[in-house]
């Protein structure tokens, strides 16, 4: 039963505003400062909703996202 649900999962490393006209003029190579830094925890989303924080994690050439908070989100 639980094997035909769906969840779109998300990481967010972090964010920025941007004007079109910036992001349009991006080409291969080009670098974006985010709000966060390495230090800081990741958003993990499933279908759109901030449901934990995590960190990642690199192993034998495998990135992972290990989870360390979860988020309560309710109404």
């Amino acid at each position: 039963m639980f094997e035909d649900i769906e969840i779109d999962i998300k990481v967010e490393l972090g964010s920025t505003v941007m004007p079109v006209h910036h992001i349009l003029r991006l080409g291969r190579g080009a670098v974006i400062e985010l709000d966060t830094t390495e230090n800081d925890p990741m958003k993990i989303y499933a279908n759109d909703q901030h449901i934990a924080n995590g960190d990642i994690q690199i192993s034998d050439g495998q990135l992972t996202v290990e989870v360390i908070e979860r988020v309560l989100n309710r109404p």
